[in-house]
């Protein structure tokens, strides 16, 4: 058993599991038992894939919700059918299914997700880009192409999607290497946002220059350093702050 889960108390833990009540942060998350979540989400579901994500439970957990929604996938169970369920894990599931669909192009699956990267819970959000990563990867100036509206979005979780999405380099997703090597390719995603009111997309603005920093510091540099001639105000201050934190 994880730390994460030791610390979790064992009623809360089996609502978790149960898809009963939706992860309160990251330690939740973690804990659910993909297992049991599928067996209580979808009882008709032959043993056979609960007993394959009991096989890949020491697997890494973007894999793993890869292999659920594979699962869901070749037993009929459809999007729409698990985008209303209480439990975020099972709603990050749904993001997936859209993932993984063969038949669709990626600007028909940014549109089926827009719904799940709009949910009011932080880790729905997160796994609505983890999800599409690398179809965004296979595509990534296709996928700014059709987000780009998105940044004129009344939601801030819609314009953060937008940037999170495209971001160079992320902690559990494979980077994009032409933002990483040439990041003036998002420049009219990073000027859409650069004065954005809402902290949670100025932070994610901030985290992509802060990825591009790695490989391309004079690009980070040269734009901040023009943002503070023409980009004034609280919100572009605080992104040009953040995006120098390591270069500084």
């Amino acid at each position: 058993m994880s730390v994460a889960k030791k610390q979790i108390p064992p009623v809360r833990l089996a609502q978790l599991n149960t898809g009963q009540v939706a992860a309160a942060d990251l330690s939740e998350c973690l804990a659910v038992d993909f297992a049991v979540s599928m067996q209580a989400t979808v009882p008709d579901l032959p043993a056979t894939a609960t007993g394959e994500l009991q096989a890949a439970a020491a697997t890494g957990i973007t894999a793993r919700m890869t292999l659920a929604a594979r699962l869901l996938r070749q037993h009929g169970v459809d999007m729409e059918t698990l985008r209303g369920h209480p439990s975020d894990t099972v709603r990050g599931w749904a993001c997936y299914l859209v993932a993984v669909e063969k038949d669709a192009a990626l600007p028909a699956k940014l549109e089926r997700m827009r719904p799940l990267a709009d949910d009011p819970h932080f880790g729905v959000r997160e796994w609505a880009w983890l999800a599409l990563r690398q179809n965004i990867i296979a595509a990534p100036l296709l996928a700014m192409e059709h987000l780009l509206p998105w940044t004129a979005a009344p939601s801030a979780n819609l314009r953060r999607f937008a940037c999170e999405a495209l971001r160079p380099r992320g902690v559990w997703s494979a980077h994009i290497a032409l933002f990483k090597e040439e990041p003036r390719h998002a420049l009219p995603l990073l000027e859409a946002l650069a004065m954005d009111p809402s902290r949670y997309v100025q932070d994610s603005v901030a985290n992509w220059l802060n990825d591009a920093g790695k490989t391309r510091p004079d690009f980070v540099r040269e734009l901040v350093a023009r943002w503070a001639k023409t980009h004034t105000g609280d919100a572009s201050a605080y992104i040009r702050k953040r995006a120098l934190r390591n270069l500084t």
